[in-house]
């Protein structure tokens, strides 16, 4: 199976609204460090070095260039490996030739979702938001963000605003054009 992962858009940009539980007060939320780094891969990295950490790590499966492919957006790739053991598949997008985001499906024969996300509170705290299907960690800088079944996701928030606010510009642009071409019958 070939799952194609695209960049969020503007309806996901937004934090999931909290049905379980209510939100951290944003100052306790914004004191907390998140992590950007798993296996020495770290957001920010260029892509030449998270292949080379990919290479050097088994876990993940990165049979190299193969596994790496352009996205139908400028200046953005993605890297697709299949993962061994705990890790089922993992992406990783790249906007300028920097990573963004990474995205983990572990294989839930052999971890559970529990366990990750005790795991998250205990380093982290309790989530910013929490709902049955996913529970969110986010400061200025980074989202973290645990989906059942059981996937990890990584997002550097600097660059995925600046995408979500391009897109929005685009959406506009694209939206007074066809107007302009409407208005001229």
């Amino acid at each position: 199976m070939i799952i194609v992962v695209f960049p969020l858009t503007a309806q996901t940009a937004a934090a999931p609204q909290s049905t379980a539980a209510p939100s951290n007060t944003g100052t306790q939320q914004d004191a907390v460090v998140l992590p950007t780094e798993y296996r020495g891969i770290q957001l920010g990295m260029d892509i030449d070095m998270v292949k080379d950490t990919l290479k050097s790590d088994s876990i993940f499966g990165y049979r190299g260039e193969r596994d790496v492919s352009l996205l139908p957006v400028e200046n953005r790739s993605l890297i697709e490996s299949a993962g061994l053991s705990f890790i089922s598949r993992s992406w990783f997008q790249f906007y300028k030739e920097h990573l963004y985001t990474m995205i983990f499906k572990l294989n839930t024969d052999t971890v559970d979702y529990y366990s990750v996300y005790a795991k998250f509170c205990e380093k982290y705290g309790e989530p910013a938001s929490i709902n049955p299907q996913r529970a969110v960690w986010e400061n200025e800088t980074t989202r973290i963000v645990i989906e059942r079944p059981l996937i990890v996701k990584y997002i550097d928030l600097t660059v995925f605003n600046e995408l979500i606010s391009q897109s929005t510009t685009e959406r506009a642009d694209s939206s007074a054009n066809r107007q302009s071409f409407i208005d001229g019958f």
